[in-house]
């Protein structure tokens, strides 16, 4: 019997389901409309549910697509599963189990006949020897963390260019690593080499690349972190909290801890005194664009999926939602935005990925923590029903301010119109605390307003640009040129750069 269905024969664990289905609810009606724009959303973005068998429990961590085009689902009760016809019109998919025996699956990748399967105590390869269609090889490839309660999850990523994989170690719990490596980041390579190349990490939700290709993961709000956040994980780098330090004498390779964070400081001015600590590159404001956001797939289908073609969309598990990032670097360092794009999901997600047809499966469960959607467990699928929406499609910082680019033309009226742009800062204090408040809001001014000719982008100039800071946009006041108010109005940039102007060093 594997460790979650131990955990779920518990005495009381009934009672603390039923308590937690009815917190569900009434998170459920707390939050409402998130947006506000629920009914406008399916319209673009419909989600389609993918039957469960009533005699199976799929609470979907991970997904990897297979040579033969089934979606392989790994769960958190240890299951694999092969699911094929995920991507017919009307679903009705066939359920294959692959393995079982394992825990906690948050990272599925293939490669060479076998899968590689990242559990809470190690990186797993399966394959099936005989042909039969079910696992008879259980290899472990890396065990070089501990692993000993509930809150020590591990989350793997794919395969880089050099087929290395990558694997994200949450804490004992919020404020200690009480097992080994605990909070740490691996490479592990080829050869099977386990290399600790990161600390720091509190909670992660997801590990994987960004659209350009380098590795981040996320983060979950709590100690050290006000706010969920994308962070770039680099080799040799410090994420941000201090619980994991205690196991460079284990890391040979990483040398002395660096130096601890001061609380109450901010992320900005600490990352000018610990060089291994990079600033976060999304920082998404609590509540507002998630509470536990989890993981994380760039859409590379071309535009099948609509006009945000090689943009990161991540999951929340909290709020039942999805939303988007986009990344870029400046002066070396990395930062970007994040948008909201598609509520009503009916259950807390946990990962998604995209199917050979360009449509995207998301997965998860309601176990654990409260969340907004009302069912245990769910596959859902979400399509772009080939109607484009009016959206911001990205923002990208320039010297003296932001270029906005959109989804359709913009009328010239209020595009024109400096008025039409409203933008306000804020940023965090970096603290030993859990979470914490938006402080040091400011409202910067917009100076002036260039739309280009084909109404799909505009340059704004504003009077100040704040490092540290996150630079909300809300954009209510813009129309498209066929009468469309903005799906959803609200951007948000986290500016931890800011590029010099053309000719300048």
């Amino acid at each position: 019997m594997n460790c979650s269905a131990r955990i779920l024969k518990r005495p009381g664990v009934r009672l603390l389901a039923l308590a937690l289905a009815a917190h569900s609810a009434a998170l459920a009606e707390e939050v409402g409309d998130r947006w506000g724009t629920a009914d406008r959303e399916r319209a673009y973005y419909p989600i389609v549910d993918v039957g469960i068998p009533k005699e199976l429990v799929i609470e979907a961590g991970a997904f990897e697509t297979l040579p033969d085009g089934r979606i392989a689902v790994g769960t958190r009760h240890g299951d694999i599963f092969f699911i094929s016809g995920l991507d017919e019109a009307k679903p009705r998919p066939e359920y294959h189990l692959f393995a079982t025996g394992l825990d906690e699956i948050f990272g599925l990748a293939w490669k060479d006949g076998a899968l590689y399967v990242t559990q809470s105590c190690e990186l797993t390869r399966l394959s099936d020897r005989n042909g039969d269609g079910r696992a008879d090889r259980f290899e472990v490839v890396s065990d070089a963390w501990g692993y000993g309660t509930y809150h020590e999850y591990a989350f793997g990523s794919k395969f880089d260019s050099r087929g290395n994989l990558f694997v994200a170690l949450g804490l004992s719990s919020s404020y200690h690593s009480q097992q080994l490596f605990r909070g740490w980041s691996f490479k592990i390579t080829p050869e099977g080499e386990s290399i600790p190349i990161a600390s720091g990490m509190r909670s992660p939700g997801g590990i994987g690349f960004n659209e350009h290709g380098a590795l981040f993961y996320i983060e979950s709000q709590g100690p050290w972190n006000s706010s969920c956040s994308l962070k770039f994980v680099k080799e040799g780098g410090f994420m941000g909290h201090p619980a994991s330090f205690n196991w460079y004498e284990f890391a040979s390779n990483r040398g002395k801890a660096p130096a601890e964070p001061k609380s109450g400081s901010s992320v900005l001015v600490e990352s000018q005194r610990i060089p291994d600590l990079d600033p976060y590159a999304v920082i998404f404001p609590y509540i507002r664009m998630g509470r536990s956001i989890s993981g994380f797939v760039v859409d590379r289908t071309g535009g099948t999926f609509g006009p945000f073609k090689d943009q990161i969309f991540l999951g929340d598990y909290t709020q039942s939602i999805l939303m988007r990032a986009t990344t870029e670097q400046v002066n070396g360092v990395w930062q970007g935005a994040c948008y909201p794009f598609r509520e009503g999901l009916s259950t807390g997600i946990l990962n998604i990925h995209f199917t050979p047809g360009g449509k995207l499966i998301c997965g998860g469960t309601n176990r654990g923590w409260p969340v907004r959607g009302l069912k245990p467990y769910a596959l859902e699928r979400l399509e772009w029903s080939g109607k484009m929406p009016f959206e911001i499609e990205r923002v990208s910082i320039t010297p003296d301010g932001f270029r906005v680019n959109f989804t359709k033309p913009v009328a010239a009226d209020a595009g024109g119109a400096a008025a039409s742009y409203k933008v306000t800062t804020f940023t965090h204090r970096y603290h030993q605390g859990y979470g914490g408040p938006e402080v040091d809001q400011t409202a910067p001014a917009v100076k002036s307003v260039t739309l280009a000719g084909d109404g799909m982008s505009a340059t704004l100039v504003l009077d100040a640009l704040t490092k540290g800071h996150v630079h909300e946009f809300d954009l209510a006041a813009l129309r498209s040129r066929d009468g469309e108010e903005l799906l959803h109005r609200h951007a948000y940039y986290t500016v931890n750069q800011v590029p010099a102007a053309a000719g300048t060093r």
